[in-house]
């Protein structure tokens, strides 16, 4: 299948690009992440999710818009439920140009990490699947957490220490972040 594979960033993509690759799938990556903050931490992992395609030959969309405001717009009543919100509108917009652009299939590198909420994000994706009348890819990367480590270190890969929002931000940094 010719698959829209979203990816949050570059460390994430590294084993669900690999695992669909040996699946002959034909992968294209699809940048859009709305949801980092700070700025500059969202320019730092676009360069290296362009550095890290370039080295693998991953074709890639990327959606450069910096649209902080609307995603803390729809979050900020509820931050808690902040991810629910994240992966969905995410998603949406992979499905949509996945359709849009003639792919068989989307996924997204969100699937690798052991910090998400899988059934969660399968749940997005196969209700997007029907709604945009294209195929979800459901894969549980995360068997490929410690390889994914790895590579990325032996790529020198800029490696980030939160999901991306300013609220994962304030979790990972501040003392009381989890108040």
């Amino acid at each position: 299948m010719n698959v829209l594979l979203h990816v949050c960033c570059a460390n994430c993509a590294i084993y669900p690009v690999k695992v669909l690759r040996e699946q002959n799938h034909q992968v294209t990556g699809f940048f859009f992440n709305h949801n980092i903050h700070p700025y500059q931490e969202y320019r730092r992992r676009l360069e290296t999710t362009r550095d890290y395609a370039s080295r693998v030959e991953l074709p890639m969309v990327f959606r450069e818009e910096y649209l902080l405001e609307d995603f803390l717009g729809q979050v900020a009543q509820a931050p808690r439920t902040r991810c629910d919100y994240c992966y969905l509108s995410r998603l949406e917009e992979t499905a949509r140009t996945a359709a849009e652009q003639n792919f068989d299939a989307f996924s997204t590198s969100l699937l690798y990490s052991r910090y998400q909420q899988h059934d969660l994000i399968r749940r997005h994706g196969e209700e997007l699947a029907l709604r945009y009348g294209i195929s979800f890819v459901y894969r549980d990367f995360r068997a490929g957490w410690r390889e994914g480590i790895e590579t990325s270190k032996a790529m020198e890969l800029y490696r980030q220490q939160y999901c991306g929002c300013i609220y994962s931000e304030k979790e990972r940094y501040c003392p009381q972040g989890r108040n």
